[in-house]
């Protein structure tokens, strides 16, 4: 929404209106986050109504008024309140908002960990956990344009907009897809810049008590206000150190975190390497094999289960802690039993001690991402022109750039053949000297060669004229564009060099090219103890990886015209209305690098372009209708209406509505409620994203998949167990291949979104005191929601389902039939289809409690201010289909309360604050479907799936300077508070853990952390 800051203007061009006792009370409830200063009680009267107050136009409107009183309800938040609890940029601020808080958020940390809108990097505003693409951001009223990388562009990535550029940030909580358009699903997030005069230069700097994850902010302002206009210029700095795993403990090592049943003590399994429990992330260095001893000759598999993973012994204590190797046939013996070069054993066989000494920790993996690092540099330009007494030009210009670098490790393996293999019939390999037997051999190594680098250069320009015609109308017209270039740097693993060992029969590749790299063939040490362990010679290295680069445009233009003003006299006041038109065009282009166009990459398939455009017009109205005034039980009853007529050239047009009632019952107290619908079409990426198959789902990750020991092990439930037999799988079907995981978008086949929402609310605020508070409902209903759900998630969720198998998610796969005369690809799951669908449903219901009390303390102590914010969250349904349903409330990324306390004295020079920031506990027993007590390795243990309540403390404490200088000393996370523990093991489809972490956003990563913020205010 738009909001006109006048009162920065000079006073001859200003209209003055008289605030009211009412309007003064409503503004105070209505800001419970800003420093608004409340009066005092014996100010609160009369004579309060002599403030001047000028007309604005506030968030959820494009009226004039002077009265603050609204029918939604709203926050504020401002750099001081970043500032005092050491907040670093804008997108943790308005991440930490209780309206935000309550739901994942998309942070660049997220970004490093899993795929996101926007790419590596990114951080964009959720609220209420609708999605940022449900979330409109606008920059001075006015619509701020995506940026990003890769074809998922869709949000305005909050990293652009440094703090010191910020007035404040006002958030609407409430749906205004009729005033603002489309994306306004959720709410509104206005961001209004500083306009005062004035030169000032700020520092900023963040130390955790542990190294990693420093933070430096260097910024400076300048503006000047002249007779006819302003100018201001801002530029920064901003630098994030990376934050890497191995530099917190609780995110290092990846424990189970499994209890007794009986004594509650922890069961999880020891390493004997280290006496600690056992960290099971990433496996690396082993040879699978699959054995068909069995199959091709008389006897039996010498090792159980015919599918198994060989170790080489590093450091000896596999043979050390009574592992056995594979035992050689004996005279007379299975001769197609697995013989191998010393020093290989089986681990992971299922039992504790295997399964502890399985490597699944290398060092690298404390050298990957937790935080990325990252660069911003922005530079904001907004100047004014008053042409004449009732003509204003204006202008902005932005431009940031950001560069993000994600480090990773990857696993890389081919399928190859024992040396003796010909005898059986099939092609024999060369180079396995020394593994004999009827064994395919999958080897496995790690390595480092999988980081990200990302540069996204942002402009944005704003142009525009408004001026007044006559006393009571307002006018504006203005146009924007935007564009995003992003450019995304990855190393990558090339295909078809890797899979130049597939099945490899020849002595040596030496002489030939690969086929669509054309390099060099290089023969790779597949069984080498040193290669699995990520030691590659250098012409390894040239021939294995290389970098891939892609590329990102997103545009957009807008143009916008509307008019305010009185409409004509009620006995109660003047009615105001506001008309407008609005025309919209949005471009998109995703060119990944080379090598992902051409499918080289290794387990990525072929990626395309993604290319779209789409344009919006539409026609929009509003209306403010005061009904009554000063009379009984109503000092003030007044009505806002608004419409909007959307027309999207790929789906045609649509009417959203919006009524709200704003009521005074007298001074003290205030109701307001409201109801609207908004219409949002799905935006570019989900409709063309570019079909690609990723590198698909492992064979392992099919619950029909030796079905019979996971609904032993508890890793599958009984439902998905019948319904797997009930199409004739057996229960120890086993294939080695996984199905390819086809994603893109849903143009043609996706239906527009549709929602309703309503808000009810009462402020509060006593004559006897210098107290405000607000008490606000929401209900937001989303219908025929776009989503993409995951491979994973589709497929359990089809065999889980209560409809199976007509249940709507299993046409998105694919399963052979049974086929006698081929076992190996008989009722194997092929293929699944994640692209972007529409669901049934989303719902979001709670309440959001705010209070602002303000007190000057006794003598000289100063004044004391206490502020807190609360939101409780009664109901977070999503429904795939109409008949599947699912509460996330109290699940983990979705607490049912969130809220904080801000406690600041102002004392002369000195300021004192305290804040505590609280995240409600919660659980996801319910959502598991199983029992708490599992089957580990055959022994019972139990899961714990509840994350328990977080409460962070943060200190701060400044003082002013009488040469401009103002310096602040403080603490985030003064406890060191720790993110919540949670179960592991067989979990993942539930709740997200990294290290020994719950791995969400409402959790603090860094650790206790020292800020310093010097600023120096140079006046004029």
């Amino acid at each position: 929404m738009r909001i006109e800051d006048r009162l920065t203007r000079p006073a001859a061009n200003r209209t003055i209106r008289r605030m009211t006792p009412l309007a003064a009370a409503v503004m105070t409830a209505l800001y419970p986050v800003a420093p608004v200063v409340a009066q005092d009680q014996d100010q609160n009267n009369q004579d309060s109504s002599e403030a001047a107050l000028e007309e604005v136009v506030v968030t959820g409107s494009r009226i004039s008024r002077d009265e603050f009183s609204s029918a939604v309800p709203m926050d504020v938040l401002t750099p001081d309140a970043a500032s005092v609890d050491g907040t670093g940029n804008l997108g943790s601020l308005l991440q930490s908002s209780t309206i935000a808080a309550g739901s994942p958020q998309v942070t660049p940390a997220i970004s490093a960990a899993s795929t996101v809108a926007g790419g590596l990097g990114t951080s964009t505003i959720s609220l209420r956990g609708l999605g940022a693409n449900r979330t409109l951001v606008l920059l001075n009223g006015r619509r701020a344009g995506p940026a990003g990388v890769r074809g998922s562009v869709s949000s305005f990535d909050l990293n652009t907009i440094p703090l010191v550029a910020v007035e404040r940030v006002e958030i609407l909580k409430d749906g205004a897809s009729s005033i603002y358009g489309s994306d306004a699903v959720a709410g509104v997030v206005n961001i209004i810049t500083r306009k005062e005069d004035g030169a000032d230069f700020d520092v900023y700097f963040s130390q955790p008590h542990e190294s990693g994850g420093e933070q430096l902010r260097l910024s400076g302002s300048y503006g000047k206000q002249f007779d006819r206009g302003y100018f201001r210029a801002t530029a920064s700095y901003n630098r994030q150190e990376i934050l890497q795993r191995g530099q917190r403990d609780y995110f290092k090592c990846d424990e189970h975190y499994v209890f007794d049943p009986d004594t509650g003590e922890r069961a999880d399994q020891i390493d004997p390497r280290t006496g600690e429990p056992y960290c099971d992330g990433t496996t690396w260095g082993h040879v699978w094999v699959y054995d068909y001893a069995a199959e091709v000759g008389p006897g039996t598999t010498n090792v159980e289960p015919p599918i198994f993973l060989l170790q080489y012994d590093f450091t000896g204590a596999l043979a050390e802690n009574g592992l056995q190797q594979v035992p050689q046939p004996g005279p007379g013996g299975n001769p197609n039993w697995l013989s191998h070069p010393d020093g290989w054993y089986p681990v992971e066989r299922g039992d504790r001690l295997s399964n502890s000494l399985t490597d699944s920790d290398h060092p690298l993996h404390d050298t990957t991402t937790l935080v990325p690092e990252g660069e911003v540099s922005t530079v904001l330009l907004e100047g004014e022109f008053d042409i004449s007494d009732s003509l204003t030009a204006y202008s902005e210009v932005l431009l940031s750039r950001r560069e993000t670098t994600d480090v990773g490790i990857n696993q890389i393996w081919t399928y190859i053949y024992t040396e003796d293999s010909a005898d059986l019939g099939w092609p024999g390999d060369p180079q396995s000297a020394g593994w004999t037997g009827a064994q395919w051999l999958s080897p496995l190594a790690i390595n480092d060669h999988n980081d990200t680098t990302v540069t996204v250069d942002y402009q944005r320009f704003v142009a525009g004229l408004r001026g007044r015609i006559g006393d009571n109308w307002d006018w504006e017209t203005s146009v924007q564009y935007s564009k995003s270039d992003g450019e995304y740097l990855e190393d990558i693993r090339v295909n078809d060099a890797i899979r130049t060992s597939y099945w490899r029969t020849s002595a040596t590749c030496a002489g030939t090219v690969t086929p669509i790299s054309n390099r060099e063939c290089v023969d790779l040490r597949w069984l080498d103890p040193d290669f699995h362990y990520g030691n590659f010679t250098q012409e390894e290295r040239d021939f294995m990886f290389g970098v891939d680069k892609g590329t990102t445009e997103y545009t957009q233009f807008s143009t916008e015209a509307f008019v305010t003003g009185d409409l004509f006299e009620m006995p109660a006041g003047t009615a105001g209305v506001a008309l407008g038109a609005q025309y919209q065009r949005d471009e998109i282009l995703d060119t990944p690098g080379e090598m992902a166009r051409a499918g080289n990459i290794w387990l990525e398939g072929a990626q395309g372009i993604t290319a779209g455009e789409v344009e919006t017009s539409a026609v929009f109205g509003e209306v403010r209708l005061p009904l009554l005034a000063d009379a009984p039980f109503a000092e003030a009853l007044e009505f806002t209406g608004s419409a909007r007529y959307t027309d999207v050239d790929l789906f045609g047009g649509e009417t959203t509505f919006k009524a709200g009632l704003s009521w005074s019952i007298n001074s003290e107290v205030h109701l307001r409620s409201s109801f609207g619908t908004s219409f949002r079409t799905p935006s570019l990426f989900e409709l063309f994203l570019a079909p690609s198959d990723s590198g698909g789902l492992p064979a392992r990750s099919d619950p029909c998949q030796q079905w019979g020991d996971k609904l032993a092990r508890g890793e599958i439930t009984q439902n998905m167990a019948d319904n797997c037999a009930s199409i004739g799988i057996p229960p120890d079907k086993f294939v080695s291949l996984g199905a390819t995981v086809t994603t893109g978008g849903g143009a043609g086949v996706l239906e527009a979104e549709t929602s309703d929402m309503l808000t009810a609310g009462i402020v509060w605020q006593p004559a006897f005191a210098n107290l405000s508070m607000s008490v606000d409902y929401f209900d937001i209903d989303v219908r025929d929601q776009v989503d993409v759900f995951g491979a994973l998630n589709l497929v359990e969720a089809c065999y889980d389902s209560p409809f199976f198998p007509d249940e709507p998610l299993c046409d998105l796969l694919d399963r052979n039939p049974e086929d006698p005369s081929n076992a190996f690809e008989s009722f194997r799951l092929t293929a699944v289809r994640d692209s972007f669908i529409n669901v049934a449903q989303q719902r979001n219901r709670g309440v959001d409690v705010a209070l602002r009390y303000t007190q000057q303390l006794p003598g000289t102590w100063g004044t004391l201010t206490v502020d807190t914010q609360h939101t409780y969250l009664i109901e977070d349904v999503v429904a795939i289909f109409d008949e599947t349903k699912e509460d996330l409330a109290g699940e983990a990324g979705h607490p049912e309360w969130v809220g904080r306390l801000n406690l600041s004295l102002e004392r002369n020079e000195w300021s004192f604050f305290w804040g505590m920031n609280y995240v409600g506990s919660t659980s996801n027993l319910a959502a598991f479907g199983r029992e708490t007590v599992v089957s580990q390795w055959g022994e019972e243990v139990a899961i714990d799936l509840k994350a328990e309540s977080k409460i962070y403390h943060n200190l701060s404490v400044s003082r002013d300077f009488a040469n401009g200088f103002t310096a602040r000393l403080g603490v985030r996370n003064a406890l060191d508070e720790t993110p919540p523990r949670m179960t592991s093991w067989q979990t993942g489809a539930e709740v997200d853990v990294l290290g020994r972490a719950a791995f969400y956003s409402q959790y603090d990563w860094f650790g206790r952390r020292f800020f310093l913020n010097v600023s120096k205010d140079f006046g004029m």
